[in-house]
């Protein structure tokens, strides 16, 4: 079971968003990849990050995470700019996890002193196996190759964060997984948001062009409709 560490920022409210973009951009290699989101998440919220191959949602994650610096816009955590601090109020699960050639607890060991605690607090918490104790909690398709038994154990220990008060915003293409785990849905279309709401009403009555062409199976490609075949 996860232990919530966590607590407001100073001046944050419990009516303030745990994390927001405004206007959040990013470009590469020439292309904007990344273009005028805003979004708020609450705390406690979960949220799924949906939408076609390419449309920017494993870049989302990482800028939402701080681990890429966008070009517009910015991150807010708890009202305040992203810093250091805040990101170490949070976690993130890639859809390849990184794991060093050591044991568990020494991989654990590892997280925790990145993260600053002291060996006695770091001794403490590898024996309880409890890494972070996050806020937030990003994932980037965690159980895309994982059989069912597998990709049930990690939606178990999702509910248990749930459960525990974390914000968790997750990608997946699985519509079932969706609206097993999720609360709110994040659209995302060639880099934008182009829909948000419940997950009942996103999967089920879709009001976007580009989500209802997913839902259905058809593809968009920039603002093109492709023909079906």
């Amino acid at each position: 079971m996860l232990e919530r560490v966590g607590c407001l920022a100073a001046g944050a409210t419990p009516a303030t968003p745990l994390i927001a973009a405004r206007g959040l951009g990013f470009a590469a290699g020439g292309r904007r990849l990344i273009a005028d989101v805003d979004l708020a998440i609450a705390p406690g919220r979960r949220t799924v990050v949906m939408g076609a191959n390419g449309a920017g949602k494993s870049l989302l994650l990482r800028l939402l995470h701080g681990l890429l610096t966008p070009d517009a816009g910015q991150v807010l955590w708890q009202g305040h700019a992203l810093d250091a601090a805040a990101r170490r109020r949070q976690a993130m699960v890639f859809q390849r996890p990184v794991m060093l050639r050591r044991s568990v607890q020494a991989n654990l060991g590892f997280a925790l002193r990145v993260q600053g605690l002291g060996r006695a607090e770091r001794r403490a918490r590898e024996r309880e196996a409890l890494a972070r104790g996050p806020d937030m909690l990003f994932l980037d398709e965690p159980t895309v190759s994982l059989d069912p038994a597998s990709a049930l154990a990690i939606e178990t220990l999702l509910d248990e964060a749930h459960g525990a008060g974390v914000g968790i915003v997750m990608v997946t293409h699985d519509r079932a997984q969706a609206r097993r785990i999720g609360d709110d849905v994040l659209f995302l279309h060639a880099g934008r948001v182009v829909e948000t709401g419940p997950v009942a009403q996103v999967l089920d009555t879709p009001r976007s062009e580009p989500a209802q062409a997913w839902m259905e199976g058809r593809i968009f490609v920039g603002d093109t409709l492709l023909p079906d075949s």
